[in-house]
């Protein structure tokens, strides 16, 4: 049910995430206004619509009967003043550039009526990264989805007000999504500064000849009873987004490994290879070996794999309780509604032990697949907050 603060929302780029978000919006009774200015893109959201809709419909969101009146609440435009006149909520979901964010977010700030809530679903790049170029600061924040999760980043700037974290909590609750306010902002937010890693540590232990695919993505699975691997989630996800993300990386501690991952890559996207969307990623589509009846059975949990995996899952989640962005709970939260899992890090790691993670983390460390600079911090956050047992 739409919350009285709102009643028109303007999603600003009309790829998958804003096609996403809009109808998501539309079949939670918002009239809703979706803004490219490519008029070839905005001629390709009927189809985009109609596919996310069914994967709504397949997942129980909502009935095959209230898609239509749904999309009676969408409007397409091209003129960005015409988008936003009335809007009372604009989500940004434009490429993942600083310059173009904070462009748009100046042009937005001018043409918006004065009460409008601006926010950002920038995956890579931080609300101080942008929220200056913006007068209404306190009407300004990351409001960050996950596809096909119902989980919901808020993170507010250092203008934000405590009003607008309110409103924009009780709207994600209208959608039927999950808010997570973060404390502060951070980089991958929560969900995607652990899973982040943990598909890089995939690949790592991929170009490395660890293991293969297969026998990765089976050892996630089996671990975590999980229904895909992290080569899965890839395909899930599109190689291309994961491509470009490792192209635009300059930490240091991945500067050895960044050439193998693009050289991984790079030669499937060249070959439009991007996962499930294209039919070829990492696996064939339809009907992925990982998805075959008899994938489980093929082999083993390898615990060369699974020590690798959950230092990246749980090395992470402790870097970001030691940065005081969320507490472990509410990590552990992000990590479940997100993943779809029955347990988080947090909860993973009580079952491991303390002491036996303390060594799984040093070995991981010594073979150089887990930053030691954030091994000290995880070690550190250890010594001041759990026990050893």
């Amino acid at each position: 049910m739409a919350i009285a603060e709102i009643n028109r929302v303007c999603f600003v780029g009309a790829g998958t995430m804003g096609c996403y978000n809009s109808i998501v919006a539309a079949v939670s009774g918002y009239d809703v206004v979706l803004y490219d200015v490519s008029q070839q893109t905005l001629q390709q959201v009927p189809q985009r619509h109609t596919e996310l809709a069914a994967q709504l419909v397949a997942h129980g969101y909502c009935s095959e009967e209230a898609i239509p009146v749904a999309l009676a609440r969408v409007s397409l435009v091209a003129d960005l003043e015409q988008a936003v006149a009335g809007a009372d909520l604009v989500s940004e979901s434009v490429f993942e550039r600083i310059d173009i964010k904070r462009d748009i977010h100046r042009a937005l700030d001018q043409a918006c009526p004065a009460g409008t809530i601006l926010t950002t679903n920038s995956s890579a790049l931080l609300v101080s990264d942008i929220e200056d170029v913006v007068a209404r600061g306190d009407r300004f924040a990351a409001l960050h989805s996950h596809l096909g999760s119902p989980l919901v980043d808020i993170v507010g700037g250092p203008r934000t007000s405590a009003a607008t974290i309110d409103i924009l909590q009780r709207y994600v609750q209208s959608t039927g999504g999950v808010p997570l306010v973060l404390k502060k902002e951070h980089p991958g937010y929560v969900l995607n500064a652990m899973l982040g890693p943990v598909l890089s540590s995939a690949m790592q232990l991929l170009v490395e000849g660890v293991a293969t695919i297969d026998e990765i993505d089976r050892t996630w699975m089996i671990s975590r009873q999980a229904a895909a691997g992290p080569f899965g989630l890839m395909d899930l996800f599109g190689l291309n987004l994961i491509y470009d993300s490792w192209q635009y990386r300059e930490d240091a501690a991945i500067a050895e490994l960044k050439p193998k991952i693009i050289e991984l890559l790079g030669p499937r996207v060249e070959r439009g290879e991007l996962g499930v969307k294209s039919g070829r990623g990492f696996y064939q589509y339809p009907a992925a070996d990982y998805q075959q009846p008899g994938f489980l059975e093929a082999g083993c949990e390898l615990p060369l794999v699974y020590n690798a995996l959950m230092t990246a899952l749980i090395g992470n989640a402790l870097v970001v309780a030691a940065n005081d962005v969320l507490e472990p709970a509410d990590i552990d939260r992000a990590w479940m509604t997100g993943m779809f899992q029955n347990i988080g890090p947090f909860g993973i790691l009580e079952q491991l032990g303390v002491a036996q993670f303390k060594q799984i983390l040093a070995d991981q460390v010594a073979a150089g697949r887990f930053d030691s600079h954030k091994g000290q911090i995880a070690l550190g956050y250890l010594r001041q907050n759990m026990s050893p047992g």
